[in-house]
C-alpha cells in the first residue's frame, strides 16, 4: 500500500477503504501532530488534537475534494480542532513545559545542543504568545497560508490578520534579538 500516492488514497478512503485511511493517518499524523503542537504549545494536547483530527477527517472524508492535496486538509482540519480547544480553555499562567520530539541530529553534538537550546528558546516565546497570535504565526509561517487564506481560515477581517501578525513578530523580536 506504500506506493499509493495521496490522491490515490483519497479516492479509496472516500469510498470506504480502512486500510488506506489507515495509511493516511500512518503518513501524515506527524505534520498533523506538529501543527496541532506549535498551536497548543504542549505535547499531550497536541496528541489529543491529533487523533481528533483523524476522527474527524473520516467523518468527513466525503467532503475531501480529491483534486486537491491531502496535507494542507488534513492541517486546516487539525487547526480548527485546536482553535474549538483554545477557545475553550481560559488562559492558564504558565504553560506546559513539556519539550516537543527531538530535532534532527546536527553535525556534531556542540551544534546539535546550540540548536536545540536555540529551539526550545523559540518555542517557549512562541507559546507565551496569546493564542490568537500563535495561531496567526502557525498559519502563515509553518502552514504557508497566505493573509486572505488566514482570514477566511478564522473568520476575521484581513486587516486583523495583519495586524495580529504585526504585533506578534514584533514579540517575538523583541524577546529573541539576544538570539540575532
Amino acid at each position: 500500500m506504500s506506493s499509493a500516492n495521496d490522491h490515490d488514497l483519497a479516492l479509496r478512503a472516500r469510498q470506504g477503504d480502512r486500510d488506506a485511511f489507515a495509511e493516511i493517518v500512518h503518513r501524515h499524523q506527524q505534520g498533523v501532530f506538529n501543527a496541532a503542537y506549535r498551536v497548543l504549545g504542549n505535547v499531550r494536547d497536541a496528541e489529543d488534537a491529533t487523533q481528533e483530527t483523524f476522527i474527524r477527517a473520516y467523518q468527513f472524508f466525503d467532503k475531501f475534494d480529491p483534486s486537491r492535496p491531502l496535507a494542507p486538509w488534513l492541517k486546516r482540519i487539525a487547526v480548527n480542532v485546536c482553535l474549538n480547544r483554545l477557545e475553550g480553555i481560559k488562559p492558564a499562567s504558565s504553560l506546559d513545559d513539556e519539550a516537543a520530539p527531538a530535532p534532527d541530529p546536527g553535525p556534531g553534538p556542540e551544534a546539535l545542543t546550540v540548536k536545540r537550546d536555540r529551539d526550545q528558546r523559540i518555542r517557549s516565546e512562541l507559546n507565551r504568545l496569546p493564542a490568537r497570535y500563535r495561531l496567526v504565526i502557525e498559519l502563515r509561517h509553518f502552514q504557508e497560508m497566505s493573509y486572505e487564506e488566514i482570514a477566511k481560515e478564522l473568520r476575521r477581517p484581513l486587516s486583523d490578520v495583519k495586524s495580529d501578525l504585526f504585533r506578534a513578530r514584533r514579540i517575538l523580536a523583541e524577546r529573541l534579538k539576544d538570539l540575532i
